[in-house]
């Protein structure tokens, strides 16, 4: 990335719309736009007071042919988004006007930039953090309501003032270490070594705290994998469907037919559920079934959640017995369907909660997919199991696998740190562990990232943002 570059793209999606927007960033910004933009009163790009929008046309500068007719928003340095001089052109959406007016600034000495760009002059510059242009993506990616607020914060500086106040902590906690290495017959404010473990512990504290509250933010950002699994024609589309509201899994009384893996998003109480329906499982001979039932096992194992699903109007198969003794308590959700139907299996399910499930017994709803009865209590066990009481309504949320990464880091540093004082290691060696749990903190919020890790965060983000 260059950044005395004038870069632009095209900053919203491609296809038909009301409009579009061509965004330039970079010192030529304004000329260039002056080059191609007549306004009816001939007013200037570069004299437009900052923050303005003026009305007029786009001229392509070899024929004057006039190409659309456009309002131009003018963000002068460094009150913009990237802290440069910003040009957004929004003319007419579409393919063409968008592509055309693209193709005029790039010949005009624009470059063409880079994925995720934009947002990578916002951080080199310095108006935010890498945690903060990570969570711009996180908006974008958002899933629901509560993870779309999630990100928000996250963009306003929540979690970097969090990351920020530990690495305070941190730094002063290394001073007082070093202090000893500089000054070993200095009494350096009493300190003793008891109050560097009390200052340690502390700082270990809050590392497992954020890390502990990725299993809520992980689910908030990616989805909870959840999978439908059971035997052939005991209800499994049939619940699909009856989740979703609406008609997206083929129900028929033909056993196999799902021969693959169905993938839908629904939002339960705000957390985005990734919901797979899987084919019925079954011994088979039939090669294109055979392959929709292993991919069935392979969904059950990838899953956070598995929804194993009875019919209640027929006995138990050996089937069932083998899929419920194979789950782990932990994540499995028995759901006894058809209970509009005459029962053959009761609550409390007893033969279904013995011999060797992990994790105790299994929780079981019963419901009916067809008359949707049961569906509320279903919904808040998915809840009640993905999140076993957390909310993270009361804590700073972690949602960024490499965030959680590099916290693991730092407590790895510090848990390092607490062992070896007890054991009266040198200065020398106790501050190399406060140097590691810094850097590790360092890499969240781009104090300490390398290039290479940079330049694969912004490839991910879309060209124009």
């Amino acid at each position: 990335m260059h950044n005395e570059d004038t870069i632009a793209a095209i900053s919203t999606p491609v296809g038909q719309g009301g409009i579009g927007i061509v965004r330039l960033s970079g010192s030529k910004a304004f000329n260039i736009a002056d080059t191609l933009f007549l306004s009816p009163k001939y007013k200037k790009v570069r004299e437009t007071s900052s923050h303005r929008i003026i009305y007029g046309n786009i001229l392509d500068p070899a024929n004057n042919e006039v190409v659309d007719e456009v309002l131009v928003s003018v963000m002068k340095a460094p009150n913009t988004y990237t802290k440069e001089d910003v040009v957004e052109i929004n003319c007419h959406g579409g393919a063409v006007p968008l592509r055309r007016i693209l193709e005029l600034v790039l010949k005009q000495g624009a470059r063409a930039a880079e994925p995720g760009e934009f947002t990578q002059r916002a951080f080199m510059n310095g108006r935010i953090d890498l945690a903060q242009a990570e969570a711009v993506l996180d908006i974008i990616n958002s899933l629901t309501l509560q993870s779309q607020k999630t990100a928000i914060r996250q963009l306003r500086g929540s979690l970097s003032e969090k990351i920020g106040a530990i690495r305070e902590e941190l730094i002063e906690l290394t001073a007082f270490v070093e202090a000893h290495i500089d000054f070993p017959e200095e009494d350096i404010e009493d300190l003793t070594l008891k109050k560097m473990e009390g200052m340690a512990v502390g700082i270990k504290g809050s590392l497992e705290k954020l890390i502990e509250s990725s299993h809520y933010g992980m689910i908030l950002r990616d989805g909870l994998k959840t999978a439908i699994a059971g035997r052939p024609n005991v209800g499994k589309s049939s619940l699909l469907n009856a989740l979703l509201e609406h008609d997206r899994a083929i129900v028929t009384e033909m056993p196999g037919t799902t021969r693959d893996v169905i993938e839908e998003y629904l939002n339960i109480q705000g957390l985005p559920v990734k919901i797979m329906d899987t084919a019925g499982i079954r011994t088979v001979e039939d090669i294109a079934e055979k392959e929709g039932v292993r991919r069935s096992m392979r969904a059950m194992e990838d899953a956070d959640l598995v929804l194993l699903v009875l019919d209640g109007s027929t006995e138990q198969h050996d089937t069932d017995r083998e899929l419920i003794e194979s789950s782990d308590a932990k994540n499995t959700i028995l759901v006894v369907n058809k209970a509009d139907l005459p029962q053959k299996i009761h609550p409390p399910v007893s033969p279904l909660s013995k011999g060797g499930i992990k994790g105790g017994s299994i929780p079981t709803i019963h419901i009916s997919a067809k008359n949707r009865a049961g569906l509320d209590e279903l919904k808040q066990q998915i809840v009640d199991s993905a999140l076993h009481g957390e909310t993270g309504s009361n804590t700073e949320i972690v949602t960024n696998a490499r965030h959680v990464h590099a916290l693991e880091k730092a407590l790895v540093s510090m848990n390092s740190f607490i062992s070896e004082s007890l054991k009266n290691v040198s200065p020398e060696f106790l501050s190399l562990e406060l140097r590691d749990a810094l850097d590790a903190l360092g890499e969240i919020l781009g104090i300490t990232t390398p290039e290479d890790i940079l330049n694969r965060i912004f490839s991910n983000f879309c060209i124009g943002k």
